[in-house]
């Protein structure tokens, strides 16, 4: 079975970034203003170098048009190295204050024999919860 429709995917050069979302029911809290997101991203390097994942930023956007810009070391914590063929994925979260959203993103990888840094584009994708239907206040 391959990817299914609501997987968001981008290559730049030679590196694969697909995400899938789901929307967390269970730790939402829709009359408390909070939802919640897991979102799972696989990186593919479809290239001929060894590269390596050492910084991400996202910028994640409420219903609102508020924006979050998150910058950090690695993903969950480590800063995976990829090797012609291999992936990696992961899965991380986010809270949000609207029912709705949406984040984007980069990560800035480095090629491990030349070490040459470039930016991979990690799709915009949509946060979206059963709830966004409602009423506009």
């Amino acid at each position: 079975m391959g990817a299914m429709p609501e997987d968001y995917s981008q290559t730049t050069r030679d590196i694969a970034v697909s995400v899938r979302t789901t929307y967390l029911a269970d730790q939402s809290r829709p009359a408390d203003g909070r939802f919640v997101w897991a979102y799972r991203v696989r990186i593919e390097n479809r290239g001929q170098e060894a590269v390596q994942l050492l910084h991400r930023t996202w910028l994640i956007t409420d219903a609102r048009g508020r924006t979050q810009r998150v910058d950090g070391a690695g993903v969950v914590g480590k800063q995976p190295v990829l090797l012609p063929g291999e992936a990696f994925e992961y899965t991380s979260g986010t809270p949000l204050e609207t029912p709705s959203g949406f984040m984007a993103g980069a990560y800035h990888m480095v090629q491990t024999l030349s070490g040459e840094a470039f930016d991979v584009a990690i799709p915009a994708f949509s946060l979206d919860s059963p709830h966004q239907d409602g009423r506009l206040h």
